[in-house]
């Protein structure tokens, strides 16, 4: 069951300025190379982080890197190889090969097939309401235990230590905070991939924030999620 509220706005212009130009301006400097740079994620600077990576998927050039921070987390995207296998079986993105609908950044709120099943993702209006309780599973090693590494649904490189998820329907990326209600322990994720494709599962968490929630050992839980105004 979906349960829309709505969203608690509170901008902030002058960080979200100052994180966006920090964070822009040192990715068109490098965009030939290698980039790395760091942001710390302000109040109301979470749609920086969109339109920073954003322009990482869509620009081709080098190994792409930026680290940033919500809170105590630290969140690192890099952009993989389009040689990498997938973390899913995407049949199609937006009725594209799944690669080069990355290539070209349609991966956000495109509809995409799995399995011959069509899926239709919510716009960033709609998940801004998003709030659903449910069980969630975790994916880790056995995923990325390929050769070269594992891409994940919107480009970047699975890293099953990092806080990030995978959601059916949420557009790519998004923030959102995971409660397990079996203990009250709380984490902030970034959902860059699609799944679970198993009936009853509503959110994959990587095995470092299923660790963190305090199910890994157990495989699944009740949770409550919803996305991450900040």
């Amino acid at each position: 069951m979906i349960t829309k509220h709505p969203a608690r706005l509170t901008p902030r212009l002058s960080r979200l300025n100052q994180a966006a130009a920090m964070c822009l301006c040192a990715l068109l400097l490098y965009a030939c190379g290698t980039i790395r740079t760091t942001c710390k994620i302000a109040g109301g600077t979470v749609k920086t982080v969109y339109k920073t990576t954003k322009f990482i998927a869509g620009t081709g050039f080098g190994t792409l890197k930026l680290t940033y921070k919500i809170g105590r987390l630290t969140f690192k995207v890099l952009s993989a190889p389009l040689s990498w296998p997938m973390t899913t079986h995407l049949d199609s993105i937006d009725g594209l090969p799944p690669k080069e609908a990355i290539r070209q950044g349609k991966v956000k709120d495109s509809p995409y097939v799995v399995r011959g099943r069509r899926y239709q993702p919510m716009t960033v209006q709609e998940a801004a309401h998003y709030r659903e309780i449910g069980i969630a599973s975790w994916y880790g090693e056995e995923t990325r235990r390929q050769k070269g590494g594992t891409m994940t649904a919107d480009g970047e490189v699975f890293n099953p230590a990092l806080p990030t998820a995978a959601h059916k329907y949420l557009p790519l990326p998004t923030h959102v905070r995971v409660t397990n209600l079996q203990n009250g322990r709380s984490i902030i994720v970034r959902v860059n991939d699609r799944g679970p494709f198993v009936k009853g599962r509503i959110i994959d968490l990587s095995a470092g924030a299923a660790r963190r929630l305090g199910y890994y050992r157990k495989g699944t839980t009740r949770v409550l999620v919803q996305t991450v105004t900040i």
